[in-house]
This record gives structure tokens, C-alpha cells and sequence, in this order.
């Protein structure tokens, strides 16, 4: 039967190239999605600065976070802990630089600083000269730094002896130039190279350092020698190799694992979708050959040999697709990391890299479910009894099976139960967590059902199509009728399209309308100051409060923390904003329901109402937490806020997060005008006041915009991934739709010579294309409601998304004429030449 199968496949070229296009891009699609896992996992970037060092030590970034309350665990059952990612930059004491010195096989220690610097409008990163070894740069003209001098690049265009003012820190001051340096590779940020006494000053953390370079003896095994360095760098990160890039590029490995979730979402609905539409597929190509397989039936061939022979089929043309999808899988997982770099959502040092394993899951995952379709397929036409094969070859009306039915209600019932759980559990745009998944259990349930469904639809569609159709409507319904699940092969995958890019998109625009928003609501501020290079001199807001017509100025400050007592299980921390206590007031909308803000300094902590409610605290109370750096602080509360639901952040002095961030200063200052003097006006008089300064002053506007667009960054790429998912669906759509009406090639050319036009043959087929489109539509657009609806009434209270109509009438319109098209062409082709001839040939 294997060698019928092959041999099948030259004379079923339409369901030959049908199948082939469906298993190509499934399995094209999830081995690009698991490059960029793979990519993330790895999270390689190959270093710079550091790259003469064989070994780097760096900050441990995560600490062990107790899975349940720490009153009912044992400190030392690790299996009840877990680790959390700091977000901030860990910082090393520079004491364990002399106590590496020590390490046998260690031949020399560099500590290494890099702090924002800008000189010339030219944006740098300033070190310490000794830390120069590290890549290493050597001087080419002048000598190395005292203090009040700098090295700077070749490429600067400054010379020895040059007086340049450099800003950093929040200051500017002047620097001579007393030397040129050039180092042996590209470097992609540029550096400039002080004295260890005015580094150590202006990177605004003297006695540390961000990363310790370690260099070995000639000839020593670096593995040997790394390990006895982490005896010694207890609980810090000690990396040598190609892991040496993330000690310089800490944004490559937080970048790594938002890619790895990103391709693990897109891969796996990609699975999902390429499961259905594969079947799809290989269910209409075995219907079509319906007459083939009853007349093999009758004449003694066996179901098991019929099942072999269609799986056989089925393999071969999957083998073949999968193949040349594993060679094109990485140039597709290429581009798509091209464009997540130029889109600034991964970095671009981050080096793509994809193996044989995605490739080889890609081709599992297409070849399983081709095996899948195949199989229940063969199992189909193997069970039909002789006697019956030919009457159930003219009109298939079985389609229901127990295997759907269970599948099909356990979908509805756990579309239902996410629903429930949206509605009744979650708050704010986190209910998009369990709405989102929602739409692919809907969908898939629908698809079990699809012909009935159809069936009943096209039932109540006849009495509009026969109303503005005529006889040509009226054909289309009973040709739909008749055909219901060669119809429904067609309305599925127009179903999944419209259903699944309905629901992201409008999760999406909904999330990040919410969060526009959130900040705008909260934030009162008519301008804003921004630092230009390190962060804000800690004196700048003194200064700006007491400029004319300024009514409040507080520094703006954002981290995570998170909470150790009372116990917090979020492994991803809670939100927190540093601002200025004399200014908070004025410059956020924020609702103190207890308290003041004006009691914001020193160790203290604005709590808001949600979290004081789940942790039982209020005025007065004291909280233990771990700042972004890990560094642990007891606060106490001294304010009670309300904010709204899902964007809650706890607020803390400015003083005391900033030194805690990666920056060490506040990046952004927020000021308010008094109510006689216009924003304009504020505004002109802020450049005035910071003339000099190392800041950028902008409206209202500018604040909002920046903002936006970093919510646009996150929205780009939901955006780019389900777009390449609706793409593979939109394939999928023109794929069914052409097998479906290049078969009906003799149907066309008897039922003109019965009587009909060509011209009433094609408007025939046009309205049963858009029949089919109407189905899709109406049952995508109730899939996605089955996500939307609950996620708005926690989200907005409301039934409807935010987000322009112009989306869902694209969509819509797209699945339309897509539909008319396939349908459409192919009836044209099928129709030409005489009538006569149609209607005597066989069936490709």
C-alpha cells in the first residue's frame, strides 16, 4: 500500500500541493518561533569591553524567594524556595577585588565602573583607567589620567592638552584631555577613562564596582581557575566564556527571557493553529477522493490497508514540506529577530542563534500533526462498509463523532471557566493573562463543531440569499448544504483568523489605552525635565521649586520591590515610584484616603489601598522590604492610597529608591505650574532656569508621548507575531478554498449544459464564497467575544474594546475578499474551455 501511496501522488496534484503549503508554513512558523527561544535561552553577547578578561564576576541578580509564608518554612529546605530576578544592577564591594588577588592561578584583578557620561552632545560611558585592561585600550598619544584629566577614543576628535566639559552625575565639569586611546576590536558604546578617584566620584557608588575582571596565569585552565574564584565571590556570578557578555550587557539576558516568552506564546499558538489547519486540510483532500476510496473498498481492500495508505500519502508529502522547512526555518527566525532588534524590544548585541533543535521540533510538530489529520482521516474512510462506501461517497453527512463532542465540550468548558475566572477573580489589564487563552479554547471547540454549526447558520442565511441573490443565491445555499463539511474545511480557518486577530489586537489596544490612561490620570505634571546623561543632580529639585510660577517639582523615579513581611508571593516584585515628598502632591493625581505624602521622606512608604487591605497594614505599620539591588529596608507606612485597580505601585521617597536603581540618580523630574501662569509659558522658564544643565526640558505632551511609546514597543510585537500567525491562516484560507473549487471542475461544466451561463456559474460561486466568508466571520467574531467581553467588563466596565472599528472592519474585510478571491479565480479557471469537456474529465 506504501508504494500505491507514492505512486497516488502524481495523479492528486491539487490535494498533493494543498497539503504540502498547510504542513509547510505550520512547520516554517514554529521552527522560526523556536530560533528566537533558542536564541533566549542562550542569551549570548559576545563582550567588549571585557573581552581580555577570561573571567568576569558580576552581582548575583537573584535572591531566594520563600514559595510560602518564610513562619512555615525551613530556611534550609531549598526545594520551598525560589529565585527572583533583580531588577537592578548588584553592585560588588570593592574588598573582594584584593581577596581574588589571593586565588592561585589568578594573575591579575581589575574592578570596573561604568557610569553615563556625554561629552559634546556625544554620549559615552566613563570607567576608571586601570579598568582600560579589560578590552584593553591603549594609549596611542599622551598619558594616562590624574585627577581632573581624561582619556578619551581616538575617534573623538579631541587631542591631548583639549579642555572639554563632560556631564555626568547629574553635573557638568571640566576635564583635560591627557590622552588618546584606541582599542583592538569595535567597541559599540563609546568610552572615555578617568582617574580611580574621580570615577569612583562620578559614578555615584565609591567603594564599588559593577563588574571584577579576573585574568589568569599563562597557561592556567580558566574552568580550574573560575571555580576557585567562586569559592572566594560567594553568592556573586562568576562567568567566563561567551557568558562574559551579559556581565557587560546586563539588558541581554532580561531581553533573553522576554524573548523566550514571546516565542513560547507564538510558538504554541502557532501549534495549535497549524494542528487544525493541517487537518483541515487533509480532511477536504480525503472527502475529494471520497468516490476513489468507496469504489477501493468495494473491490475487497481492507481499512487497514486503506488507512495505510492514506497515512503513507499524508507522511510522504509531510516529510517533503517539513524538510524544506527546517532549511528556510532560520532565515524566517532571522528576520524576525531583525525586526525585534530595529524595534527595540531585544538589544542588538544579543546574538541570534538557531541549532538543529528548533528545526527538528518544527518538524515534529508539523509531522505530528500530520500523522493526527491522517490517521482519524484513514480511520474515516477505512470504516465505511463496502456496501455503503459509494452511497457515502455522493454526499458525506456523517460528521459528528464522540471524539468531537468530548473535545468540544471540554473546550466550551474551559473557555467558560477562564471567563469565570476574568470576570470574578482578576483585576484590571492582568485579567488579560487568562482572557487571552481563552480565544484559542473557544476556537478550537467551535472548530469541533463547525458543520453543524454552518448547517444551522446557513439555514437561517437562505431566506437573505435567496432574497438578494436570486437563483444564483438560492444554488449557493443548496450547494453549501450539500457540502456543509467540505464547506466547513473552508470556514474554519477563516473562523480561526478572524477569531484570534479580533482578540489579541483588541486585548492589546485595550491594554495599552488603559495604561495611556493610568499615566496620564495620575500624572498632573505640565513639564518635564529629563536628564541627559547619569540621572539629576539631587539639588535640582530645590532649585526648580523655586523658579517663578512653579507650584510643585518631584523627582520621578520607577523600580520593583518586593515585600518579605508581610509575606508577598509575586516572584516579579510590585511596581514602585520614588517622588519628592514637598512636590508629590501637586504633581500626581494620586488619592490619599489616609495620611499624607508629605510624610514621604526617609524610610517610610505610600501603600496602596488593595495591597494595605491583602496585607493587613496601615498608617503606622511597618514593612520589611528588598529594593531593587537587593538591598533589604524596613518602611514604615505613612500613606494610603487609591489607585486604580492593575496599575497599583507602591510609593517610597525618591531619596531613597533612586540610589537602588541601575541609574543611581532620578531620571525624570515632574513639575507643576501655579494656576495664573501658562504651561508655555512654565516651560520657557524651566529652559531658563537649567541653561547649562545636563537636561532637556519638555511639555505635558512629550511626557505623554514618551510613554506611549514605550507601551507602542510592546504592542509592536504582539502585533508582528500574531500578524504572522493570521498570515499562515489567511494561507490556509486561500489553500481550502482553491482545492475546494478546482474539484468542482465537472460539477461547473454539467450545470452548464443544463442550461446555465458561465457568467451565472461564477456568480454562483461568488455568493457561495461569501457565504462561506459570513460563516467565518460570524463565528470568529463570537470566538473572540468569548475573550473580549469578559476582559473589558473587569478591565474598562464595559462591553466594548478600546481600539479604533477601522481594526475589526480590516480584519473582516480581509477575511472577505480573501474568500471571494480563492473562490473566485479558481471558479474562473475551472470554467474556461467548453462545457462539455468539464463535464467528461475526472477530478485532479
Amino acid at each position: 500500500m506504501l508504494r500505491l501511496a507514492f505512486r497516488t501522488l502524481r495523479l492528486r496534484k491539487g490535494g498533493f500541493i494543498g497539503t504540502f503549503i498547510a504542513v509547510f508554513f505550520g512547520a516554517l512558523i514554529v521552527a522560526s518561533c523556536g530560533g528566537l527561544m533558542e536564541t533566549g535561552i542562550r542569551g549570548n553577547a559576545e563582550p567588549q569591553r571585557l573581552a581580555a578578561a577570561p573571567i568576569v564576576v558580576t552581582g548575583g541578580q537573584t535572591f531566594a524567594l520563600p514559595k510560602a509564608d518564610p513562619a512555615s518554612l525551613d530556611a534550609d529546605d531549598k526545594r520551598k524556595f525560589e529565585d527572583a530576578r533583580l531588577p537592578e544592577r548588584v553592585r560588588l564591594d570593592d574588598g573582594l577585588v584584593s581577596r581574588l588577588r589571593s586565588v592561585p592561578g589568578v594573575s591579575n584583578v581589575v574592578g570596573e565602573v561604568s557610569f553615563p557620561v556625554a561629552a559634546g552632545g556625544k554620549p559615552a560611558l566613563g570607567h576608571a583607567w586601570d579598568s582600560a585592561a579589560l578590552t584593553p585600550y591603549t594609549l596611542a598619544d599622551g598619558v594616562a589620567p590624574a585627577a581632573g584629566e581624561v582619556v578619551v577614543e581616538s575617534t573623538s576628535g579631541f587631542k591631548p592638552g583639549d579642555r572639554i566639559d563632560v556631564a555626568a552625575h547629574g553635573e557638568i565639569e571640566g576635564f583635560r584631555v591627557s590622552g588618546v586611546a584606541g582599542a583592538p576590536r569595535s567597541i559599540t558604546q563609546a568610552a572615555m577613562f578617568f582617574s580611580a578617584a574621580d570615577a569612583a566620584r562620578l559614578s555615584g557608588y565609591p567603594g564599588k564596582a559593577d563588574v571584577i575582571g579576573v585574568f589568569t596565569d599563562p597557561g592556567a585552565d580558566t574552568e580550574a581557575v573560575r571555580a576557585k574564584v567562586a569559592e572566594v565571590a560567594t553568592g556573586a556570578n562568576v562567568l567566563s566564556g561567551i557568558d562574559r557578555g551579559v556581565a557587560e550587557f546586563p539588558e541581554a539576558d532580561s531581553s533573553g527571557t522576554n524573548l523566550i516568552v514571546i516565542a513560547a506564546v507564538s510558538g504554541g499558538l502557532s501549534v495549535m493553529v497549524a494542528m487544525f489547519v493541517v487537518a483541515s486540510t487533509l480532511s477536504l483532500s480525503t472527502q475529494q477522493r471520497s468516490r476513489e476510496l468507496a469504489l477501493m473498498r468495494a473491490i475487497g481492500t481492507t481499512p487497514r490497508q486503506l488507512r495505510r495508505m492514506v497515512l503513507g500519502e499524508a507522511l510522504a508529502v509531510g516529510l517533503l514540506a517539513t524538510a524544506l522547512a527546517a532549511v528556510l526555518g532560520p532565515l524566517l527566525g532571522e528576520w524576525l529577530f531583525g525586526q525585534l532588534v530595529e524595534n527595540g524590544v531585544v538589544p542588538g548585541v544579543l546574538q541570534f542563534y538557531q541549532g538543529w533543535l528548533p528545526a527538528v521540533v518544527g518538524a515534529g510538530a508539523a509531522m505530528l500533526a500530520v500523522f493526527i489529520a491522517a490517521f482519524f482521516a484513514g480511520r474515516r474512510a477505512g470504516k465505511i462498509r463496502p456496501t455503503e462506501a459509494l452511497a457515502e461517497a455522493a454526499v458525506t453527512r456523517r460528521w459528528l463523532t464522540p471524539t468531537r463532542v468530548v473535545f468540544a465540550a471540554l473546550c466550551f468548558g474551559g473557555g467558560t471557566a477562564l471567563a469565570i475566572v476574568t470576570v470574578a477573580v482578576m483585576t484590571g489589564p492582568i485579567a488579560a493573562s487568562t482572557a487571552g487563552p481563552a480565544v484559542i479554547l473557544w476556537a478550537l471547540g467551535v472548530a469541533m463543531i463547525t458543520p453543524g454549526v454552518a448547517k444551522v447558520m446557513t439555514a437561517i442565511l437562505q431566506w437573505p440569499m435567496r432574497l438578494f441573490g436570486g437563483i444564483s443565491g438560492h444554488l449557493a445555499v443548496l450547494n453549501t448544504r450539500a457540502g456543509i463539511v467540505r464547506a466547513a474545511g473552508a470556514v474554519t480557518p477563516i473562523m480561526l483568523a478572524v477569531g484570534i486577530a479580533t482578540a489579541n489586537i483588541y486585548l492589546q489596544t485595550t491594554q495599552q489605552e488603559l495604561a495611556n490612561q493610568a499615566f496620564t490620570e495620575d500624572v498632573r505634571a505640565d513639564a518635564v525635565i529629563a536628564a541627559a546623561a547619569g540621572g539629576l543632580s539631587p539639588d535640582l529639585v530645590q532649585r526648580i521649586q523655586a523658579v517663578p510660577g512653579v507650584a510643585g517639582a518631584s523627582e520621578y523615579v520607577t523600580s520593583s520591590v518586593f515585600l518579605e513581611e508581610p509575606y508577598d508571593s509575586s516572584d516579579e516584585g510590585r511596581p514602585a515610584i520614588g517622588l519628592t515628598a514637598s512636590g508629590a502632591a501637586a504633581t500626581t493625581d494620586t488619592k490619599v484616603t489616609q495620611g499624607d505624602l508629605k510624610a514621604l521622606t526617609g524610610m517610610t512608604v505610600a501603600l496602596p489601598e488593595v495591597f494595605a487591605k491583602d496585607f493587613g497594614r496601615g498608617v503606622g505599620d511597618k514593612l520589611s522590604l528588598r529594593l531593587g539591588d537587593g538591598t533589604p529596608v524596613d518602611v514604615k507606612v505613612v500613606a494610603v492610597t487609591s489607585q486604580r485597580p492593575g496599575f497599583e505601585s507602591l510609593l517610597l521617597p525618591a531619596g531613597l529608591l533612586a540610589p537602588h536603581t541601575t541609574a543611581g540618580l532620578a531620571q525624570q523630574m515632574l513639575v507643576r505650574a501655579t494656576p495664573d501662569v501658562d504651561p508655555a509659558a512654565l516651560t520657557e522658564r524651566l529652559r531658563e532656569a537649567t541653561a547649562g544643565e545636563p537636561v532637556s526640558v519638555g511639555d505635558r505632551d512629550a511626557l505623554v508621548a514618551a510613554h506611549a511609546k514605550d507601551q507602542a514597543v510592546g504592542a509592536w510585537v504582539n502585533y508582528l507575531l500574531v500578524g504572522m500567525i493570521i498570515a499562515y491562516t489567511v494561507i490556509s484560507v486561500a489553500n481550502t478554498l482553491v482545492m475546494a473549487t478546482v474539484r468542482r471542475r465537472r460539477e461547473f461544466g454539467l450545470q452548464r449544459l443544463t442550461g446555465s451561463t458561465r457568467a451565472q456559474v461564477l456568480r454562483m460561486a461568488g455568493y457561495e464564497g461569501g457565504l462561506v466568508a459570513l460563516l467565518g466571520i460570524v463565528l470568529g467574531t463570537v470566538v473572540a467575544a468569548g475573550s473580549i467581553v469578559p476582559f473589558c467588563l473587569v478591565a474598562t466596565d464595559s462591553l466594548l474594546p478600546m481600539g479604533s472599528p477601522l481594526i475589526y472592519l480590516s480584519i473582516i474585510g480581509l477575511a472577505a475578499a480573501l474568500a471571494l478571491v480563492a473562490t473566485l479565480v479558481p471558479a474562473w479557471l475551472a470554467t474556461r474551455g467548453q462545457a462539455v469537456d468539464a463535464a467528461t474529465s475526472g477530478s485532479d
